[in-house]
């Protein structure tokens, strides 16, 4: 049990990559990381052990960002036993890229469902909680691709672009009750992720200006921050961290 003035951070997608590397960020910071995962309990339970390293506590929680209902339950059950939530990261994501003509309905389907649909199911309940207390910090993960749109990502293009869009119109709604809700649209990053991208790393590199791929705590730091009193006027912004690309 945390106590109750411990601030709550809830990271969808936590058990690897960016949402494992935000996780451990915000532990450092000094909150409680429930850390969400889908399918990988192992993975969870290590980033939870990073966590527990970075010298805070927080639990594993196993739920499908794409099912409403499982969702709603997560969410009750988090904030029965915290009584605050104080920040949400949406950071679960997927790709199953392929030219547009040659994309089938369920590859279409699970990219939006995923991004878009899962920030609306688990943003809503969480917003309910941040209300009642007037105070948060909801900050979602996009991609260059929102952006920069790349060939045979039509659909991971199109989910974080209305992720985008969804975030900053939320954050106009919301910003009276003390709710902050920005964006992070990160370019290449050194995760799991990338090695499933047609083009070779290195001849990305040669795109990017700093001549490199990020690190996951590089696109971590700017999250935590965002979610800190010293980000208390920003919101509503899309932020990229691409090493320079225009």
């Amino acid at each position: 049990m945390v106590m109750d003035e411990k601030k709550v951070a809830i990271v969808t997608g936590a058990s690897r990559g960016i949402g494992r590397a935000t996780a451990v960020e915000l532990a450092a910071a000094g909150y409680y990381v429930v850390i969400n995962y889908n399918t990988n309990e192992a993975a969870a339970l290590e980033t939870l052990a990073q966590v527990q390293s970075a010298g805070s506590q927080g639990e594993i929680k196993q739920f499908d960002v794409t099912d409403t209902e499982a969702v709603k339950d997560a969410i009750a059950k988090i904030a029965e036993e915290h009584k605050r939530i104080d920040v949400l990261i949406n950071n679960a994501g997927i790709t199953a890229d392929g030219l547009f003509l040659m994309m089938g309905e369920e590859e279409w389907s699970s990219v939006i469902n995923t991004t878009l649909n899962g920030f609306y199911n688990v943003t809503k309940p969480v917003l309910r909680e941040m209300i009642r207390r007037k105070r948060g910090s909801i900050v979602s993960v996009s991609s260059i691709s929102s952006l920069m749109p790349n060939r045979g990502q039509a659909n991971y293009s199109a989910a974080k672009a209305g992720l985008n869009a969804a975030s900053r119109s939320l954050a106009a709604e919301v910003a009276r009750f003390g709710i902050r809700v920005n964006v992070v649209a990160p370019g290449v990053i050194e995760t799991d992720m990338i090695s499933g991208i047609a083009i070779p790393v290195e001849e990305m590199k040669k795109m990017i200006p700093m001549a490199r791929a990020g690190q996951p705590r590089e696109v971590a730091s700017v999250i935590r921050f965002l979610c800190s009193d010293d980000a208390s006027y920003v919101t509503g912004q899309v932020i990229a961290i691409n090493g320079g690309v225009c």
